[in-house]
């Protein structure tokens, strides 16, 4: 290293050791953080990340002048910054005379006589107790190799097990072994000199490090497997389906050799019925679930809801010390956020409860790439919209109606920048034409549609059968508005079942529907009834009591065996799911086709089903804040001002605060959702010396005021939030 001198290659505590053949120079990347006369004056890609070779030339230039005070050799590059002390010294010897190096603000480095140490009161208990990370005994004594958690009153640590802690879980996982503190922990360590790294954990960069949690088990384990195909073999939607345990997931039976008559059967294991019928809960469990399953008559979902991957940071939290640093800039690394289950429930898959916040966090970071892919996609469908405008006169009482009627107007255009007139009950005008009375129009339409006849099902929805819509064409403009609103910055649909979804991507006849898409009650019922015959006498029986039904979806025939029943669930349900909505299905790919939007979904349709099939996410506090890009002025710390912002937003959502996200993203856009297109223009935000908050929805604008305090900045925020929407409400 042409900093310390030495060929050690040692990460952990030198930082990585670089060789740079073009500049013929190698370094430890600790030596050059600490240096005393150096700072980070280029781009992350000039230099040695963001350190001009020739800055580091003036450095050891610099260093070869100053004798260290520990190994009496030159090339000291690190003073103490303690006033009047003129101690010097490489960064290994530093380590060895037990200086610390702060890694935060302005990388302080101090000497083994001024460096900070921790408060021991006196009336403390001395003595010996495990250190929570490698549980070897630790003395409790105000040591350097010792350190005590500012949070908890017995949790000590080795300094060398915290450091290697911190090095593996990064900023956003490491904090206090025992009480989870991330705040305070992390702000006390970087003052004793460990170096938390501005990066995810490294479990969390290891690729495909999660790939056996989409392992699902898939083996029969009953004492005697009756099925000749072998314990492996799983055919769905019959009797050799394999179910697995309802508890633990790691054991597996056909349902033929458990005598199970449907899947909707829970089915517990040996080693879990054992446990709960040594507890005394066994009959207490297995009475509810077969409640449960009765209830339902389906097949659940267990998914866990993981913790927030990155708690609320307060305005003096670690992570903006690093933020502030001069030398080193900081790549932002996105906690995950809320994910919604999808809107479909045609399939579903049965998860052990082991399931972690890391498989989570691979399917929000995948559907939150979807959404980006397909925001970029609607961006360029955009560009055949015209400045030309059309205007539409809407009455939010009957939505519907007054929406349908200026969608058929003769002048309406698609391509046309569309503006929206609110109206009141009694048809006098509220002259609004702002981006904020469209996104409002397009939110309730999608709600409306959401709920109207032209769609069944609960959940994940498919086309229904409605004979007067049909004849008035109303399919074709359903379609024709959901293409319209994705376009033009409203919501998408978010509540289609992956099985409609498939009919408009792939065409009705390449899609298998399931019992899950049929909505109507008896129906269901009836194609239940004939799945689960276990004999021919009653499966004969239940088609006799049927036979108007299957004649009127032309799947009357003779069954000779119990296996023809399968054939037979299979066409009724295309026939009922499909076939019979052939015409509304057809007028609602007309409508969809509305400026390119199902070419782009059939060539697109992965990407596509994130914000067709799924609802999106819930606003969060890192979903506003990457929203906005912060510009301020020169005389303005903007570090500052978007500390006080990220710390607000993190109380909004942790509900420490009298409005919502939703407030705050109404009051800059007048909108209170994100469009899946996204903003234009896109949010930006101002610190200005301003009295009072400014909302400027024409160029989504927030000009946000520079206070002295962060209570200053929260109070402020409030009171105009607060106020401006009561008096728009009014």
């Amino acid at each position: 290293c042409v900093l310390c001198g030495r060929t050690d290659d040692c990460p952990e505590k030198y930082g990585e050791k670089r060789t740079y053949v073009e500049y013929n120079l190698t370094v430890h990347y600790y030596c050059l953080l600490m240096s005393s006369g150096i700072w980070q004056r280029g781009e992350e890609d000039e230099g040695l990340d963001g350190f001009l070779i020739t800055d580091i030339r003036k450095e050891v230039n610099r260093a070869a002048k100053l004798k260290c005070n520990i190994c009496k050799k030159k090339g000291a590059s690190i003073g103490c910054v303690a006033p009047k002390c003129k101690r010097s010294y490489h960064f290994p010897c530093g380590l060895q005379r037990e200086c610390i190096f702060q890694f935060m603000e302005d990388f302080r480095s101090y000497c083994w006589e001024h460096r900070p140490v921790q408060n021991f009161t006196d009336n403390e208990p001395r003595g010996a107790s495990p250190c929570t990370i490698c549980l070897d005994l630790v003395e409790q004594l105000p040591m350097y190799t010792v350190l005590k958690s500012p949070c908890c009153k017995n949790a000590w640590f080795h300094r060398e097990c915290l450091q290697y802690q911190a090095l593996s879980a990064g900023i956003f996982f490491f904090r206090c072994t025992v009480c989870n503190n991330k705040d305070k922990f992390q702000k006390e360590m970087l003052r004793m000199g460990i170096h938390i790294p501005e990066r995810d954990a490294s479990w969390e960069l290891e690729e495909n490090a999660y790939q056996d949690l989409l392992y699902c088990y898939q083996h029969c384990d009953v004492k005697k497997c009756l099925c000749k195909k072998g314990r492996d073999y799983n055919e769905p939607d019959s009797k050799w389906e394999i179910k697995r345990c309802q508890y633990c997931g790691s054991r597996g039976t056909h349902l033929a050799c458990s005598s199970l008559k449907s899947r909707e059967h829970n089915w517990e294991c040996m080693e879990c019925s054992s446990i709960f019928a040594k507890s005394g809960k066994y009959r207490k469990r297995r009475k509810h679930s077969l409640a449960t399953s009765e209830k339902t008559n389906a097949t659940t979902c267990l998914l866990e809801e993981p913790p927030s991957k990155s708690p609320r940071q307060s305005s003096g939290s670690p992570r903006n010390f690093l933020l502030q640093s001069p030398k080193i800039m900081c790549q932002s690394l996105s906690p995950c956020s809320h994910l919604e289950l999808p809107a479909s429930n045609g399939v579903t898959m049965s998860l052990s409860p082991v399931m972690s916040n890391r498989k989570w966090s691979l399917r929000h970071k995948h559907l939150r790439k979807q959404r980006m892919e397909v925001c970029n996609i609607l961006k360029e469908l955009k560009v055949q919209v015209k400045t030309k405008t059309t205007r539409l006169n809407i009455n939010a009482e009957n939505i519907w109606s007054s929406a349908l009627k200026g969608f058929r107007q003769r002048i309406f255009s698609p391509t046309n920048t569309i503006e929206v007139n609110f109206s009141n009950c009694k048809n006098r005008s509220k002259t609004n034409t702002s981006a904020a009375s469209k996104y409002h129009f397009f939110q309730l339409l999608m709600l409306h549609l959401q709920d109207s006849s032209l769609f069944e099902g609960s959940f994940g929805k498919n086309l229904s059968l409605d004979f007067q819509a049909v004849k008035e064409n109303l399919y074709f403009e359903a379609g024709k508005m959901i293409a319209v609103s994705l376009v033009h910055g409203g919501p998408s649909p978010g509540f289609f079942s992956k099985t409609l979804f498939d009919c408009l991507v792939y065409g009705p006849e390449n899609v298998k529907p399931t019992l899950e898409d049929v909505a109507d009650v008896d129906v269901a019922q009836t194609i239940k009834t004939i799945k689960y015959a276990n004999s021919l006498s009653s499966l004969q029986s239940t088609l006799q009591d049927c036979c108007e039904f299957l004649a009127a979806a032309g799947c009357l025939r003779p069954v000779t065996a119990l296996c023809d029943k399968n054939v037979l669930v299979n066409d009724i349900l295309i026939y009922h799911v499909i076939k019979r909505i052939t015409l509304p299905l057809e007028s609602f790919r007309q409508g969809l086709k509305t400026l390119g939007v199902l070419e782009k979904m059939q060539m697109h349709p992965h990407v596509f089903s994130s914000i067709m099939c799924h609802k999106p996410e819930r606003l969060s506090a890192e979903a506003v804040c990457d929203l906005f890009t912060i510009h301020s002025s020169s005389d303005v710390n903007k570090v500052e001002g978007a500390d006080f912002w990220m710390g607000y937003l993190q109380d909004v959502e942790n509900g420490e605060s009298v409005v919502t996200l939703e407030d705050i993203l109404f009051f800059v856009t007048g909108s209170c959702y994100i469009p899946t297109i996204g903003f234009d223009p896109e949010p930006t935000i101002k610190f200005l010396r301003i009295k009072y908050p400014i909302g400027n929805r024409l160029l989504n604008c927030l000009e946000l005021p520079i206070t002295k305090t962060y209570q200053q900045f929260k109070n402020k925020m409030e009171f105009t939030v607060r106020n401006t929407l009561r008096v728009e409400r009014e």
